[in-house]
């Protein structure tokens, strides 16, 4: 078997340090100036939260986030939009009055989509795409000017002192479609909310966090499909939840994993439950995660994680791989009543010589076929296995499909709008995730938020 993620010197694996090119994208990235109302002035600021119309008030969203203060409404109205969005100010929001029509479009020329580097900021009811980086990106990794600073590179780690996480986001009923990178990206940033999302054609993941040790934070009902990968996780340790989600018909569905192109190594400490993950084998998909085709979940360094009541269906690699990753071995993740089926292999334990697990446990799950084959009987909760159990060899594959260029992607269907967009309050991201409960989550029917997606047919 080839590594669980093939990594590119252009790819995923150098997201924690962008550097120069996405610094100067963020410093101005096709920004649009200030603008004032159509008297000529700027509108005085009350101790109420203002909304600004654009583009009836601003012309551009950049305008009205020029002009927004703290807990105002930024309200943008159908239009395509081809500037990219910096939210430099705090608990701002950031809406569209309809999340199908009001589009910013990077025309696969400009960077980003939106950046977010302030706190307590929400992102909602819009459309991003066709950006040769990112759709969304939240980040604490920011210098005084507002541009993207440097973070780990496996040799000069984060400096929290320098660069503290973002505290508090939220980025909802948001479509990320067609974009370079990732779909959206939470990056250095923690206490926040991915909920209720769609990406797709993400060269990298549809939605990532990385980078957050305790993260505090909830991905939860999103769909992500056509992307390289689903979902991504990097050194992103708990509190950390990802519930209810749906990946399905990418090259890979998620992964949990550890690296040291970013700080807060190793990661620890996930809950990912209730979620769909079925399908990852697409050919009409990025390829950037060619070396992982067909997987469904893996974890590759995680430790400490908890896989409840899955359901992992029709991948055509592996419905779950435990691997190793460098020097950092997979320790003491729970694998607990999961539905596999119809996967090549539904788990499959892989630690390497150098980095041998131990502690990792199945328990209650439903599936066929495990490498090693007595896998259940070797690694039973709550002990788990022991640092001395077999693993399994690595097998030869085929070679996985080409894919396709991420801006030639299908684009989604329409999809669900925030309720009330056009006349609620702003509601900042202040005091998230609140209480997560993961024991009333359950086994997912086949059709999760079937719905939504692209392909109802992959529905099982």
């Amino acid at each position: 078997m080839m590594p669980l993620i093939a990594r590119r010197a252009h790819g995923r694996w150098r997201a924690a340090t962008l550097g120069g090119a996405l610094a100067a994208a963020l410093l101005c990235g096709g920004c649009s100036g200030p603008s004032t109302t159509d008297d000529g002035h700027a509108p005085a600021h009350s101790a109420r939260p203002a909304t600004i119309r654009v583009p009836a008030q601003a012309a551009t969203i950049s305008a009205a986030l020029t002009r927004a203060r703290p807990g105002d409404l930024v309200l943008v109205s159908p239009g395509v939009y081809h500037e990219s969005v910096q939210v430099r100010t705090d608990r701002v929001v950031l809406r569209g009055t309809d999340r199908n029509r009001v589009v910013i479009d990077g025309q696969g020329r400009r960077s980003n989509g939106i950046v977010v580097t302030a706190e307590g900021v929400s992102v909602e009811n819009l459309t991003v795409r066709n950006h040769l980086l990112n759709g969304v990106l939240v980040t604490g990794m920011s210098d005084a000017a507002g541009g993207l600073a440097r973070g780990s590179d496996g040799y000069q780690h984060l400096d929290p002192a320098r660069f503290p996480p973002l505290d508090g986001f939220r980025v909802r009923y948001v479509t990320a479609h067609a974009n370079g990178l990732y779909g959206i990206y939470a990056f250095n940033a923690r206490h926040g909310v991915l909920e209720r999302n769609y990406a797709s054609g993400s060269a990298d993941s549809g939605l990532y966090v990385g980078q957050c040790k305790p993260c505090h934070i909830l991905v939860q009902d999103n769909i992500a499909d056509h992307n390289a990968i689903g979902y991504e996780g990097t050194n992103a340790s708990g509190p950390i939840w990802v519930l209810r989600n749906r990946f399905t018909r990418n090259r890979v569905g998620m992964t949990v994993d550890t690296d040291y192109q970013e700080a807060y190594v190793p990661q620890t400490g996930g809950v990912v439950a209730g979620n769909l993950v079925s399908d990852n084998n697409a050919p009409d998909t990025p390829e950037q995660a060619d070396g992982g085709f067909g997987i469904g979940i893996g974890i590759a360094g995680g430790q400490h994680n908890t896989l409840l009541r899955n359901r992992v269906t029709g991948n055509s690699h592996a419905g779950i791989v435990l691997t190793s990753h460098e020097d950092v071995p997979p320790l003491g993740n729970r694998l607990e009543d999961n539905s596999l089926s119809a996967n090549a292999v539904d788990i499959t334990y892989q630690a390497s010589a150098r980095a041998p697990g131990q502690g990792n446990c199945l328990h209650g799950n439903t599936l066929h076929r495990t490498l090693p084959e007595d896998l259940t009987r070797t690694a039973p909760c709550p002990a788990g296995n022991s640092r001395t159990s077999a693993t399994a060899s690595s097998t030869r594959t085929a070679p996985p499909p080409a894919g396709i260029a991420f801006l030639d992607v299908a684009p989604p269907p329409a999809q669900p709008q925030l309720p009330r967009a056009r006349s609620a309050p702003p509601d900042p991201a202040l005091h998230l995730p609140g209480d997560v409960h993961t024991d009333h989550v359950p086994l997912p029917a086949p059709d999760l938020l079937a719905t939504r997606p692209r392909h109802d047919a992959t529905a099982r």
